[in-house]
């Protein structure tokens, strides 16, 4: 019998769950956790929307690097997986919103959500669309992480 492919399953976690928690620190290196709702807008790529005063917001602009894990926490005793993931990350720039959007938008109406427009995280809006590149990526089984080289997005 094969061992299964970990690039596999952790697209699998990706794309079957909603949320990933960002692991922030500030300038001082204080740690901060937070729940967010991602789209994967390409093969090293992840973007969600957060309003630029929260506190991860500011922690991100003052240090770009984060960890970032993706778990589906419903699962029996002993039997999680998870992807973690070395990243760094920022608010998006102008010129880069309508593409990073669109990935997010379409995730958005996959499930259940509404369109989002450029209007909706620029000028008066809220929120702000942020993005984080992974630089590493590992599926974690049992508190034992395996290199993952495949990318973010399924094939």
């Amino acid at each position: 019998m094969s061992e299964p492919d970990p690039g596999a399953a952790a697209r699998a976690i990706i794309d079957e769950n909603a949320y990933m928690t960002l692991a922030t620190a500030d300038a001082q290196g204080r740690p901060w956790a937070s729940p967010v709702w991602y789209a994967v807008a390409g093969p090293t790529e992840l973007v969600w929307v957060s309003r630029p005063q929260a506190r991860h917001s500011q922690n991100l602009a003052a240090r770009r690097e984060l960890g970032i894990v993706i778990f589906d926490s419903r699962v029996a005793i002993g039997t999680g997986t998870g992807v973690y993931i070395d990243a760094v990350a920022d608010q998006v720039p102008r010129a880069r919103v309508e593409p990073l959007l669109a990935a997010f938008s379409a995730r958005s109406l996959a499930q259940g959500g509404h369109e989002w427009s450029a209007a909706d995280v620029s000028g008066a809006a809220p929120v702000r669309l942020y993005r984080a590149t992974a630089a590493r990526v590992y599926l974690g089984v049992n508190d034992h992480r395996v290199a993952v080289s495949s990318g973010l997005a399924s094939p």
